[in-house]
């Protein structure tokens, strides 16, 4: 289960499980902003992915602010 995130040019994957990068890189400040933001995103974003997996639309989640 992978989220990605894009910041300019960079392009990380994010582990939803683990909110671990995965691969490619984000400068250090928004990489870890990101990670913040899928730890306490974290059951929100699962649960979209099951509704995903299921076919049917993800209910939105509040972005990093």
């Amino acid at each position: 289960m992978l989220i990605h995130a894009y910041y300019g040019e960079f392009k990380a994957v994010i582990d939803i499980n683990s909110c671990e990068l995965i691969e490619g890189n984000l400068p250090k400040k928004q990489l870890k902003i990101v990670l913040a933001w899928a730890e306490l995103r974290k059951e929100e974003l699962l649960s979209d992915w099951n509704l995903a997996m299921k076919g049917e639309l993800p209910l939105p989640i509040d972005p990093i602010r």
